[in-house]
């Protein structure tokens, strides 16, 4: 289970003293407790406790690219690289990241699949894919692709 892999190595990165995994995972620990907290009340029972962490994982490493970006922009490289830092760390709690071939074909399976004929099919299509591939795939290349395929 995700979560327990994320405690196990916050406690290994206690014991060997790593400050920036530490703070990373501790981090990465207070968003789920942040998104517990508000599925609270609701059927959250019936999501799979795996994909709700990858998918705050997923947003997680989204914010750090997004930091990168301003902080390279200001001139405050170093900054850029702590980000670059954490989403190694972040990422290796993700599972495998598809590569570009891979992500054509799974979208050509998917048009296919769903008989896409134009534009008006991306939506169903992206759907389709982040039911498949949720923390696998970078969505914004696909829809990239799957608008290609259908234009």
């Amino acid at each position: 289970m995700l979560r327990d892999d994320l405690t196990a190595s916050m406690k290994d990165a206690m014991r060997a003293k790593e400050k920036r995994k530490l703070s990373t995972v501790r981090l990465v620990l207070a968003a789920i407790k942040e998104k517990d907290i508000e599925m609270r009340g609701t059927d959250a029972d019936e999501r799979d406790d795996d994909a709700i962490i990858t998918d705050i994982l997923s947003k997680m490493v989204k914010q750090r690219n997004d930091s990168i970006k301003a902080y390279e922009e200001g001139g405050r490289c170093e900054l850029a690289e702590r980000e670059r830092e954490e989403i190694t760390i972040i990422q290796e709690f993700l599972p495998k990241q598809m590569s570009d071939d891979e992500i054509v074909s799974a979208a050509k399976a998917v048009v296919a699949e769903l008989g896409a004929e134009g534009l008006k099919d991306i939506g169903r299509c992206m759907a389709a894919l982040k039911g498949k591939y949720a923390g696998q795939m970078d969505f914004a290349k696909a829809s990239v692709t799957i608008k290609g395929m259908l234009s």
